[in-house]
């Protein structure tokens, strides 16, 4: 359909698209800023490169949009990021024009690189480009890519979306050189170079040196020969205006018949033709549902994790050996306030999560304590540097994870379901979770004191604050006991955990947000008649192997719980143990298969997946059965079933 469009009607298409983009995203929530700045040049893709097959990779993909739009995807945008819907990111799944699953940043140009490189040697017949943004050339693979492409001299075409963002504000060198190219006037003795380049095109090339006027403007701004993306080997134009369809248009048609490498500088702007995002293009960058006219998202938040750790670590700058990092996410993660009060011991490094963490060691060997801000899913990216730059030298950087566990909407690139797995078995490093905020808070102020590698892993969303004294309702029989929580600030020592319940039937050790859950599970088998005890497990390494052999030389059957995979996890760690100690209990590990978790709403996905209270519950008395007697077993099945809190 979008081939036969005139000039006028493409345009046209471009204020459907953004309205209904708007009012959608309003409903469902995603990432809208980013979609909105890159309509346009979306729109020319699809007019100038056969989508179903040419092969269009999109850096990140959080701006695939609206090529899931023009793919005929709309009606089924209802759906987008919920359970069982469609993705908010490029899935091979769903379409055939979906051709890498992206997710994560800076990958486009190496994944590009290797269907150009497969084109050659099967003697396939098929463009390639690579859309990324000028956020994603602040992460070392970009360059990596760049590099081998430019020396390879490999035919592909990379698309550079230049909108001076990426969720925070662009920094560094990469940022500057692309602020001053967009500024340049163009030189003459480049206008010549581009147009010989262009007449070098078999049959078109005069034609379209001579005609083209659109083209004459976009040569005038051309580069001069020496600049960054010159120096690696490629072929450069730009700036582009990335609003203009039929500017793109020709370029794109233009260049598809160059050889060797090529780069397109477009310059666009985030969140265009929505006020509320152009004024603050990082909140709309990923947000929930929202008003249309007043911009404000329909659910408050309220008091996050990251809220709460950015705030903490904000009190605890007295200490003036305190340094905070971010990997572009300055805002997400909390360190706003902290970045304005302190500019000096702040650095946002860009996206660039494993030189935030040698860098970070670096700051420790110094002297200094830094905390490094990361999501979860973004540090996997720099475990190499973990395991050797920190942790093998023993340096006291303190990692602070956010998003940790199951994230929800944006799917599997963004839950954070392996970093206990992937984090607990390397030497030196502690690795902890908090219950609460109050914990939370000890947990960053004991990491200063520990002089060694420490982890702090805390999920999405609103905090936990469990009250300072609670007590389950049970039978008399049930033999629990109630213990108040601390309350206090003082070290922890490494390794002890916190029993919060006795009790002789059962025995709840959880991690993290599972405690909360735990407490209201423990509640609900008390009034059943069931005993639990509960133990706050909040150091994952070292785990607390006294307390657990403890529980397992009682001969109560164990059940772990955390907001991680099973494979590696802590259920696996208690397992380990207590074989080790030769202890005959079962241990029940609450967790998340070892298994991609699709994209739902979190209380939807830990529901399904036998995470959430009712589920536990059941899985607990199911557990039972080994260890109770057949008619007692029935006699509190059929109480669960006719309890309210037992249902679904």
């Amino acid at each position: 359909m979008i081939k036969g469009m005139t000039d006028r009607e493409l345009d046209l298409l471009t204020y459907d698209i953004r309205g209904f983009l708007i009012s959608h995203v309003a409903e469902t929530g995603g990432h809208l800023a980013s979609n909105l700045g890159v309509v346009e040049l979306t729109v020319a893709l699809h007019k100038a490169f056969d989508v179903c097959r040419d092969r269009i990779i999109w850096d990140v993909g959080h701006q695939s949009y609206i090529h899931k739009i023009l793919t005929g995807r709309a009606p089924e945008f209802s759906t987008l990021r919920r359970y069982g819907g469609i993705s908010g990111f490029p899935k091979t799944n769903e379409h055939e024009s979906d051709v890498y699953n992206s997710g994560h940043s800076s990958s486009s140009i190496s994944a590009a690189m290797g269907l150009a490189e497969s084109r050659a040697l099967t003697g396939a017949d098929y463009h390639v480009a690579a859309v990324i943004g000028d956020g994603a050339l602040t992460g070392g693979l970009a360059y990596e890519g760049l590099n081998n492409v430019g020396n390879r001299q490999t035919k592909l075409i990379v698309i550079l979306n230049d909108n001076e963002m990426s969720i925070s504000k662009n920094t560094g060198s990469v940022a500057q050189h692309l602020s001053r190219l967009r500024a340049s006037q163009g030189y003459q003795q480049t206008k010549h170079l581009v147009k010989e380049s262009m007449q070098r095109i078999p049959k078109v090339g005069d034609r379209m040196v001579h005609s083209a006027e659109r083209l004459k403007e976009i040569m005038r701004h051309a580069v001069v020969p020496g600049s960054l993306f010159e120096a690696l080997g490629f072929t450069y134009f730009g700036p582009v205006d990335g609003h203009n369809i039929r500017e793109l248009v020709d370029l794109f048609e233009a260049v598809k018949q160059l050889d060797g490498p090529v780069l397109l500088h477009v310059v666009t702007k985030k969140g265009k033709g929505y006020r509320n995002a152009e004024k603050n293009p990082g909140r709309f960058h990923g947000i929930g549902p929202f008003d249309v006219e007043t911009g404000k998202e329909l659910v408050s938040p309220g008091r996050t994790w990251s809220k709460a750790a950015g705030g903490a670590l904000l009190d605890m700058a007295g200490d003036e050996r305190i340094v905070a990092i971010s990997a572009a996410m300055t805002e997400p993660v909390g360190l706003s306030s902290f970045a304005a009060a302190y500019p000096d011991r702040f650095y946002d490094v860009g996206i660039a999560e494993a030189h935030a963490v040698t860098f970070a060691a670096g700051l420790a060997m110094g002297g200094l304590r830094p905390f490094v801000y990361i999501y979860s899913t973004f540090l996997q990216r720099a475990y190499d540097q973990i395991m050797m730059d920190v942790c093998a030298q023993n340096l006291p950087v303190v990692f602070m994870i956010d998003r940790a566990g199951c994230v929800g909407n944006d799917g599997e690139t963004h839950h954070g379901v392996f970093d206990l797995s992937y984090l607990s078995h390397i030497p030196n490093l502690v690795v902890m979770a908090p219950k609460d905020e109050d914990e939370l808070i000890r947990m960053m102020k004991s990491a200063v004191t520990y002089d060694r590698p420490t982890a702090i892993r805390y999920p999405r969303g609103r905090v936990c604050r469990l009250p300072k004294e609670y007590s389950v309702t049970s039978s008399a029989t049930s033999g629990v006991t109630s213990i108040a929580t601390s309350g206090d600030f003082s070290p922890i020592e490494i390794g002890r955990s916190e029993r919060l319940l006795t009790g002789h039937d059962v025995e709840l050790r959880a991690v993290g947000k599972m405690v909360e859950i735990a407490v209201e599970a423990a509640e609900i088998l008390g009034k059943l008649g069931i005993s639990c005890g509960l133990v706050n497990e909040r150091f994952v390494t070292p785990p607390d192997a006294a307390s657990i052999i403890l529980t397992g030389q009682r001969n109560i059957p164990i059940v772990t719980m955390e907001d991680n995979v099973a494979k590696g996890g802590f259920g696996e760690t208690v397992t380990v143990l207590l074989t080790e100690q030769g202890c005959p209990v079962r241990v029940l590990p609450i967790a998340w298969p070892d298994e991609f978790v699709p994209q739902g709403g979190v209380d939807e996905l830990m529901h399904t997946y036998g995470l959430d209270v009712a589920q536990v519950t059941l899985r607990v008395t199911e557990l039972l059965r080994h260890y109770q007697s057949e008619e007692r077993m029935k006699s509190l099945l059929k109480k669960i079933g006719e309890s309210p809190q037992g249902e679904d």
